[in-house]
């Protein structure tokens, strides 16, 4: 059975716990106990990024995690910028958030009775649903 290191270094999927839609806690950093959800998973390098959502602009959800970049002009016309954009974070550092008390759990899988493998919160034991993410349309 190859690791995990072994697993990355031969390109081959790597099967994470956490998936894109899921609600997350952060457990360690400078955004440490902020809860959102996980708009995307980069699993090459084992990193999500996670979004909270915004009161204010449903349609526009704040990033966690954010980082300013500083653009600078090319052109004469052109104005400097400090542009906030959301920085991945390492799953190790996200929990996923049971969905029974939204307590942070560690996650397992197990077959269901239909022989079809699930997430489950190992703390309640529920079965962790999976988000329905809307994708765009190819038209």
């Amino acid at each position: 059975m190859p690791t995990k290191a072994e697993l990355k270094l031969q390109g081959e999927h790597i099967k994470l716990k956490i998936r894109k839609g899921d609600r997350v806690r952060i457990i360690s950093g400078k955004d440490r106990g902020q809860e959102g959800f996980v708009a995307a998973v980069l699993t090459k390098k084992s990193r999500v990024i996670v979004l909270k959502e915004n009161p204010e602009k449903p349609d526009q959800p704040l990033p966690l995690n954010m980082a300013i970049k500083h653009k600078k002009a090319k052109y004469q016309n052109e104005r400097s910028a400090r542009i906030a954009m959301p920085m991945p974070i390492h799953i190790s550092n996200v929990m996923v958030l049971d969905p029974k008390d939204g307590k942070p759990t560690r996650v397992g899988r197990r077959k269901d009775e239909k022989g079809n493998l699930v997430r489950y919160a190992k703390k309640s034991g529920e079965k962790i649903e999976d988000a329905v993410v809307m994708e765009s349309k190819k038209s």
